[in-house]
């Protein structure tokens, strides 16, 4: 439990040198659907293109209701080149036409009602609940999964698996910055392949787990 907090407490103070990631910065807008929709948008893409691609959007339509005002072309366009962007386009409009149907315009704060919209999984309704409603929850995306198992807190195969390890393993006050710390360190420091592990401040906590070369 002490090495948790020394690594959370660690990453905290290194990330602020990194970028924000884009769907982090919409949630200082306070708006759950601008952190639902970037964070469709962000699957598969790279940040920067996330990025151009949601304000983009934003700037004509920010919420359901405007959204469904748009064709399924005119969000394409917006959106491009974001992967899969056709998909992606269709499932925005499906998605804003259920939450206004289903949920009087407001997008649900609860992870079960989450998952019941047509495209949403974990990553994505644990992400809209701690950034969007500052309630608990735990994202898990590539980064986090790999990290958490180089560190040695969990041996899982699966970002599923991961999350519900972390779960038992994490105090609930850091769940929700769990995502944001990995992240930021896994896309500049802790890589997929070779990571700086020279220069990491956290190398004495971790077990450096399925690193087979290191810079």
């Amino acid at each position: 439990m002490k090495d948790i907090e020394k690594v959370i407490k660690t990453l905290s103070k290194e990330i602020r040198k990194f970028k924000t990631p884009i769907v982090t910065e919409f949630s200082f807008t306070k708006s759950p659907y601008k952190v639902l929709i970037s964070c469709l948008l962000s699957l598969r893409t790279k940040d920067e293109v996330t990025s151009k691609a949601s304000y983009s959007l934003f700037n004509v339509a920010d919420t359901a209701e405007r959204m469904i005002k748009l064709s399924e072309k005119q969000i394409q366009e917006l959106i491009y080149p974001v992967g899969f962007y056709r998909t992606k386009a269709r499932r925005i409009i499906e998605i804003s036409k259920t939450i206004i149907n289903n949920y009087n315009g407001k997008v649900p704060d609860e992870i079960d009602e989450l998952l019941k919209l047509k495209g949403v999984g974990r990553k994505t309704a644990n992400l809209v609940v701690s950034l969007g409603y500052s309630k608990p929850g735990i994202c898990v995306d590539t980064h986090v999964h790999r990290i958490s198992n180089r560190l040695g807190w969990v041996r899982t195969k699966t970002p599923h698996e991961t999350e519900f390890a972390l779960r038992k393993l994490i105090p609930v006050k850091y769940w929700s910055l769990i995502n944001e710390l990995f992240v930021r360190y896994g896309q500049n420091l802790c890589k997929p392949v070779s990571p700086y592990c020279s220069i990491c401040k956290i190398r004495n906590y971790c077990k450096r787990a399925g690193i087979l070369s290191s810079r």
